[in-house]
């Protein structure tokens, strides 16, 4: 956090000043090492050993918030008879279908419940739209009379299938698994216990070193399950923050920039499961659930009505038809292998930077110099539009540039400072900046370059009948143009569409809760309805600190409704009452209203009228069905998941696999990787052999990769400024004294480093920072490099993601680039054709097809 989110961190030290604990666990120790109490080195991509540990710590001393647990979790819930778990299948769950690999999820459900499930042809399905977390939240409705066992005995409910899941995770496993001695783990352990409760809670950060794994997702569960536990989810000081990247990484997720959602996380269609708007619709709220997810068809039908005004009617429902739909996988990585195969003829880069910001740099460089055309917007000439003449290809004759076929227009954009508009950062806060100077010459910014060519593509299709036009044709296009150039679109006035209005009078709607599924309303987020409430940029808010109190809600604006924590209704107990003075934060307030209403120093996340004595009837649905003390609103049974019954891909529980590139044998199960991760099995994205295979001592080496404080992401901008490069001004990698050793190393000498993909050099840091780790029984050594380089810019080096394979997890298709194997060596890599030979001899050696040319 330290090192990649600094202006965050300030506040971690603020509260280590005030007396907090603050552990660190990275393979690596870095600039927030250096400022925690206490730093544990693991070993990379075996975190859920690590959680699973504290879990089983939590469930084997009795350290759960038993109350909060009972009331507020499906700890109680009692689970199919059909379940068998990892522990019973020797690394899978039940229902594991070895040709598609997925699961059929009929068996996980709750008891009574297994025809709610998913086949594992659904489950494939999501799999290749990323599709799975929708039948979570969204998920199959969950009756009031689902079967539960309040005294936790049961061996069918959660909690005791959750305890025995994680009976194997003891201190031993940890250290053999993840190379943490046990007494530091153990402190780890009852420091977080002692400090959660009714009086203390504690807080769990992560970043992309949890989400960019093939179980990624899975890592992050159990962060969920360990918060849970102890009672500090919806509670001020607790719950789990997920670090976004810089700027508005959040916000191109709510919005999306994703190929599988819709603003607001509504799921976009696809074509064969969702043919008509009913289905997607009902998809989406599943007519027997209750919570808000239930009120989709108003978020739905609000969305299309932003998109398509007076054209979206209940006629044709709504423009549904004018959505594009899903077919499979149309993610990154696929896209840029169809690249490769000729599948796709033009592509739009703004804002990335693939050719060295992406897995497989060599597969993005081939792929886009098989486009027609490609088009990049950004601040200056990064390597995505220059590796046709420059990039490593060039050198070894795979990329001939008088032979390239592809067409590069490159558009100058304008920098954050040089707009206007918002950016959501990981509090799920938004907050409104003003452009400070007009964007010098032609760079523009997005807003007008979205704008225009939405102009442009319209005037050409003007006129036409074709049914697929129409969708384009009709969209609400009429943005009013303003500026020095008089041809900017205002940044408010998208603020406004996206906050939502009344169709008739075009008043901005209040929140989400006035959204209606009649096409009266109009909300181009739902879930960011209220950022314009009374027609003011509630985003725009700068309050100081120092004028109003902790929760500081004057200080932009946090979506939904202003909500600054999540599920807060669960910082009150069952009554409504606070857990503790201590951790006051919303509560019941009987004599507030006309008959009682919730209050606090936060809005509160919940029903404001709706008492904490309030039992739905028996055949109620939707917000109607949520109890007064169901705190997770929008959960299925309003419950937080310790054990998910449907929406997770690869399991209902977080369980240790190792990476899909490993020296160590997993030391559960004969499952060795996660058995749904998403492959790509070609000859050009070849994956290093794993254990037992003996061929692993190719690759003996750990890596993993992470960001500097003096770059940012890919280098497009930080290499071009001379601050910053002065200060990091050469690729390098890090390894241990022993390593350097074991291979001749040479401080700030030349090492290379060799995957089945590629080989860069790099400058050597011989450094304490990565220690080597005993990980059952033999010493593993890992290393550690930046990503931040790349050929153009002030200081230039080779890229660490040209290492990387593509391997996904099932769940949202990310890659796994946290952890991969590797060789290093002393001296320059080879250059040229030689290069080529010099890589294809270790894939020979690891027993790996020869790539095709």
């Amino acid at each position: 956090m330290a090192e990649a989110h600094p202006v965050g961190f300030q506040y971690v030290v603020d509260a280590k000043k005030r007396g907090a604990k603050v552990f660190h666990v990275d393979p690596r120790f870095t600039r927030t090492s250096a400022l925690a109490d206490t730093y544990v080195p693991m070993r990379a991509g075996a975190d859920i050993a690590f959680l699973g540990g504290v879990v089983n710590y939590i469930l084997s001393h009795g350290k759960d918030f038993r109350e909060y647990v009972l009331a507020y979790t499906n700890a109680s819930t009692m689970v199919s008879e059909d379940f068998q778990d990892t522990e019973d299948l020797d690394g899978l769950f039940s229902g594991f279908d070895p040709e598609t690999k997925a699961y059929d999820q009929k068996s996980w459900a709750y008891a009574g419940q297994q025809e709610e499930g998913q086949d594992e042809e659904e489950a494939h399905t999501d799999r290749e739209t990323a599709s799975g977390l929708e039948q979570e939240s969204h998920g199959p409705p969950v009756p009031a009379d689902v079967p539960r066992d309040p005294t936790l005995q049961d061996p069918r409910c959660v909690y005791q299938v959750l305890k025995r899941h994680y009976a194997r995770y003891t201190p031993e496993f940890v250290e053999r698994t993840c190379g943490v001695p046990q007494d530091k783990f153990l402190e780890i352990c009852e420091a977080w216990t002692a400090n959660s409760g009714r009086e203390r809670t504690t807080a769990l950060v992560y970043s992309v070193g949890w989400t960019q794994h093939s179980v990624g997702v899975q890592y992050i569960r159990t962060g969920a399950i360990i918060q849970l536990l102890l009672g500090n989810m919806g509670r001020p000081g607790g719950g789990v923050m997920a670090l976004r990247g810089h700027a508005s990484i959040q916000g191109s997720t709510d919005i999306p920039t994703l190929f599988n959602l819709l603003p607001g996380y509504l799921p976009m269609p696809h074509y064969r499961q969702h043919p008509g708007f009913r289905e997607w619709v009902d998809a989406i709220r599943h007519p027997e659930q209750k919570g808000f997810w239930a009120e989709a068809e108003s978020y739905a039908t609000s969305l299309l009505k932003a998109y398509w005004g007076d054209a979206a009617t209940a006629a044709n429902d709504w423009g549904y038809d004018w959505l594009p739909r899903l077919t499979g996988d149309h993610g990154t990585y696929q896209q840029v292998l169809d690249m490769i195969d000729g599948k796709i003829k033009g592509y739009f880069l703004l804002g990335q930077n693939p050719a060295v910001g992406s897995a497989h740099g060599k597969a993005q460089r081939l792929g886009m110099a098989n486009l027609d055309w490609l088009v990049v917007r950004d601040l200056f000439m990064i390597e995505s539009a220059t590796f046709w003449k420059d990039g490593p290809e060039v050198a070894t004759g795979e990329i001939v540039p008088e032979q390239c076929r592809t067409e590069v227009f490159f558009m100058p954009a304008a920098s954050h400072a040089e707009k206007e508009g918002t950016f959501t950062q990981t509090q799920r806060m938004l907050q409104w900046r003003e452009k400070a100077v007009e964007p010098p010459g032609d760079c523009r910014s997005e807003l007008w370059f979205f704008y225009h060519l939405g102009r442009l593509v319209r005037e050409r299709l003007a006129g036409s009948t074709l049914p697929r036009d129409q969708g384009i044709l009709n969209l609400t296009w009429d943005y009013p143009l303003s500026g020095e150039r008089g041809d900017e679109p205002s940044g408010e006035d998208v603020l406004k569409e996206i906050n939502g209005y009344d169709t008739a009078t075009g008043e901005p709607v209040p929140n989400f809760t006035a959204l209606k599924a009649d096409g009266s309303t109009a909300c181009g987020c739902w879930i960011y309805s209220g950022v314009y409430k009374d027609g003011v940029n509630q985003a725009a808010r700068r309050k100081p600190g120092s004028e109003q109190d902790w929760v500081a809600r004057e200080w932009g604006w946090a979506w939904p409704s202003d909500r600054r924590t999540l599920y807060n209704r669960a910082s009150a107990d069952p009554e409504g009452n606070p857990w503790s003075e201590r951790k006051k934060y919303v509560w019941w307030d009987p004599e507030a209203g006309e008959a009682g209403e919730w209050t606090g120093y936060d809005v509160p996340d919940f029903e404001k009228t709706k008492p904490p004595s309030y039992r739905p009837p028996e055949d109620a649905t939707g917000v109607a069905a949520i109890a007064g003390d169901d705190a997770f609103i929008m959960q299925g049974d309003g419950k937080g998941w310790l054990y998910a019954p449907s929406g997770l891909i690869d399991g209902p529980l977080p369980t240790h696999y190792e990476p899909s590139e490993s020296p160590v044998r997993n030391p559960l199960y004969a499952q060795q990787a996660n058995p749904t991760r998403k492959v790509y099995d070609r000859p050009d994205n070849p994956i290093n052999p794993s254990a037992p295979d003996e061929r692993t001592g190719v690759f003996p080496y750990v890596f993993t990769t992470s960001r500097l404080t003096e770059h940012h992401t890919a280098g497009g901008m930080s290499r071009q400024l001379a601050y910053l490069s002065e200060l990091q001004p050469e690729m390098f990698v890090e390894v241990s004294p022993e390593l350097a050793a074991e291979r001749g190393l040479t401080h700030l000498d030349w090492a290379h480093v060799v995957t089945a993909r590629a080989a860069i050099e790099a400058k050597v840091l011989v450094t304490d920072r990565l220690a080597p780790l005993r990980i059952d029984g033999r010493v593993v050594h890992q290393i550690w490099l930046p990503y931040h380089w790349g050929g153009e810019g002030l200081v230039t080096g080779d890229s660490a993601n040209d290492l990387i394979g593509i391997t996904l997890d099932p769940n949202v298709l990310i890659q796994e680039s946290k952890v991969g194997t590797c060789d290093i060596r002393p001296g320059r890599r080879p250059t040229g054709p030689e290069l080529l030979a010099y890589v294809a001899d270790y894939r020979s050696r690891a027993g790996l097809r020869a790539e095709e040319t």
